[in-house]
């Protein structure tokens, strides 16, 4: 059997999420049925890290197995054409046995676009997280530092979350401005159910005024989920990387800009 990773982009608007489920209107669904049409078989796929309904991703890795050969320039292009245009291959790449896309991960990298505008903006409907108020960007940062650094991060986890322990290592918790429009950098070994957007809700709580960034190191400590802010929107949030050893020689991408000004 053949190991092949495959970079996957999407845009998540469209889509009820990453994961295979009845209804079949997944990205994980649309894209094993363009797999069966390329290879002639059924292929299941593992991914890196999976996107919830709204979520999008500018880098997601999968990886699968197949007995067939192809080059690795066929499986992007003969993909694509298979493909809808809210989700692309961005390279294909035979790795050996011992890859695997979920537990070879050392850590995934997330990107939150919030606008901050007294009115939304129908332009960036589905691309963008929205904050009606005032944001102050400093005492975010402030807020934010408090959870970067390994720590149980039960008040930011669905109460869904299915994993085996809350603890997680943020290594990663950058805010900065462009115009109207603030973007959030978070990297970890691994994130938590919904960790990510209760995250954002809990820094706009502090951003708008409704709580002091003090709040943020006392809500971590509390390990309470019903202390925190709502979890935010879907729609600013994308997953922009994934890091490996550089040993499995996957081509490396950057989808900074992309992330920043697409519209």
């Amino acid at each position: 059997m053949n190991k092949i990773a495959l970079g996957v982009c999407y845009e998540g608007t469209s889509w009820m999420g990453w994961q295979t489920q009845p209804h079949r209107r997944t990205v994980q669904d649309t894209l094993e049925q363009a797999l069966l049409a390329f290879l002639g078989h059924q292929t299941p796929t593992i991914c890196a890290g999976r996107t919830d309904t709204g979520v999008h991703a500018a880098m997601q890795v999968v990886h699968l197995e197949t007995p067939l050969h192809r080059p690795e320039q066929a499986w992007v292009r003969g993909l694509n054409t298979m493909l809808p245009s809210s989700i692309g291959i961005r390279w294909a790449h035979a790795v050996d046995a011992g890859f695997h896309a979920r537990f070879s991960a050392q850590s995934r990298t997330y990107v939150y676009r919030l606008l901050e505008s007294p009115v939304r903006s129908p332009l960036w409907a589905g691309r963008t997280g929205w904050s009606f108020r005032p944001l102050d960007l400093a005492a975010m940062q402030e807020a934010a530092s408090a959870l970067v650094g390994r720590h149980d991060f039960s008040s930011f986890r669905s109460s869904q979350c299915q994993a085996a322990t809350p603890v997680r290592e943020l290594t990663r918790l950058d805010l900065e401005r462009h115009g109207r429009f603030i973007l959030i950098t978070l990297q970890a070994n691994a994130f938590l159910h919904h960790m990510v957007r209760n995250m954002v809700g809990a820094l706009v709580y502090v951003g708008q005024g409704r709580q002091p960034p003090g709040w943020m190191a006392a809500l971590l400590a509390e390990r309470d989920r019903r202390r925190a802010a709502p979890t935010f929107a879907a729609d600013g949030l994308t997953l922009t990387g994934v890091e490996y050893d550089p040993a499995f020689g996957l081509p490396e991408i950057n989808v900074t800009d992309e992330v920043k000004y697409c519209y």
